[in-house]
């Protein structure tokens, strides 16, 4: 069962909404045509987790109007992803939105209380990885994880990762940013039992091709725990990192 069907039957059984009101919740139309978006509103329902708005190449008003949509329908919460500077600030005026501009994430409605298994830990190679690693974490966040930040632990200063190895040990479930070659994700899943995460970013000199040797040597690790999503892909690792943190959570529902 999903959190959002989940939510509604505790809400009968604890008398908050009847059972006609549950029933217009589930019977409401499975998405609405906007003409140049159609907006699926049962998302949450399929998958437990409501849609998601990518912000590149959408207008301000175009976002808007998805995002007031989803409002209107039921979703109490709204991210909104690579999402820049300038459209941020036409989408302001809009009630609970906040920016956060390093992750380029739009946000509307309340941050949730963490719930999930543990913590995840979010490791970059570099400083210049922490754009995606931010997208990572508050994707994590607005799904309710709580989220612990190492940054610019690279290998080529591996003993700063050494000295961060109770935290590694402890993290439910590690997202590992990491661009030039990319070798970050090995060594950190050579060196715990817990699920890793790599991304690989377009940091990096010519040869890295914009990302595609960091992506290469990921897909080619030996260590054994480590699944790999696409390049500069934060929203896709923050989303599948919560989805692991949650299964204990999911289980004894």
């Amino acid at each position: 069962m999903n959190r959002f069907t989940g939510d509604i039957i505790k809400a009968i059984k604890n008398g908050s909404i009847s059972d006609e009101e549950a029933e217009i919740l589930l019977k409401k139309e499975p998405f609405v045509d906007l003409d140049f978006a159609k907006v699926d509103t049962h998302r949450a329902m399929r998958q437990g987790a409501a849609e998601v708005i990518y912000g590149a190449g959408k207008t301000a008003p175009q976002i808007r109007e998805i995002a007031e949509t989803l409002v209107k329908n039921g979703q109490t919460r709204v991210l909104i992803t690579r999402l820049d500077n300038d459209k941020a600030r036409e989408l302001e005026g809009m009630d609970d939105f906040r920016y956060y501009d390093r992750a380029r994430i739009g946000f509307i409605g309340n941050m949730p209380e963490p719930d999930g298994l543990g913590t995840v830990l979010v490791i970059t190679a570099g400083t210049s990885d922490i754009p995606v690693a931010e997208e990572a974490a508050i994707t994590l966040e607005a799904y309710g994880n709580k989220v612990d930040r190492l940054y610019d632990c690279g290998v080529s200063g591996v003993h700063r990762l050494f000295g961060n190895m109770d935290r590694i040990m402890t993290a439910s479930v590690i997202v590992c940013v990491a661009g030039m070659e990319g070798a970050l994700p090995s060594v950190v899943g050579g060196l715990t039992d817990r699920p890793v995460i790599a991304v690989p970013t377009s940091v990096g000199y010519g040869s890295s091709f914009e990302g595609l040797a960091a992506l290469l040597t990921m897909m080619n690790s030996c260590s054994s725990g480590v699944s790999v999503v696409n390049i500069d892909n934060g929203f896709g690792a923050g989303y599948n990192a919560s989805v692991i943190n949650h299964m204990k959570r999911k289980e004894t529902e």
